[in-house]
């Protein structure tokens, strides 16, 4: 099974997800490296298909697919970062998580957002979708990932 780091970058209530040409919608994310960690993976690949460099990213959980076992990483991006096209990206955009289903992305890229964004009907909210933490159903820690810190820390 091959690793994959994944990225779901948040911007209040949206999520970016990139295309390539003639492509589905996905979340940011590539193969990790042989001697890469899969936060080192993430951060690289964000940056190679978006140009968006993060210090930090939160360890969620781990999805796995046919073929891939995707490590899901958060990170929480402010106004004045743009993510663009980069490489092999031919768009970026920004969606709600209600919207993801409606679009046409890949399956892992549906489920991810579906545990990462998950509608509790009983807390009383106004309907949005959110991100609390690690779906219980997921086996995965939360860390954060910093390049500052020795250690990766729990969250």
């Amino acid at each position: 099974m091959k690793d994959r780091a994944t990225v779901l970058c948040r911007r209040r209530d949206k999520i970016l997800l990139v295309t390539r040409r003639w492509s589905r919608w996905a979340l940011p994310g590539g193969a990790i490296g042989r001697t890469e960690l899969p936060h080192e993976a993430a951060r690289r690949e964000l940056a190679e298909e978006t140009g968006v460099v993060v210090p930090k990213l939160t360890y969620l959980f781990q999805f796995r697919g046919l073929g891939k076992r995707h490590h899901i990483f958060l990170v929480d991006l402010s106004t004045p970062l743009a993510p663009a096209p980069h490489n092999e990206i031919a768009g970026c955009g920004w969606f709600r998580p209600d919207e993801v289903p409606m679009l046409v992305t890949s399956v892992p890229t549906r489920e991810i957002v579906r545990l990462a964004f998950r509608h509790d009907a009983h807390d009383g909210r106004d309907g949005h979708d959110r991100l609390d933490a690690p779906p219980p159903s997921c086996e995965g820690l939360a860390l954060e990932h910093d390049d500052d810190a020795e250690h990766a820390a729990d969250v």
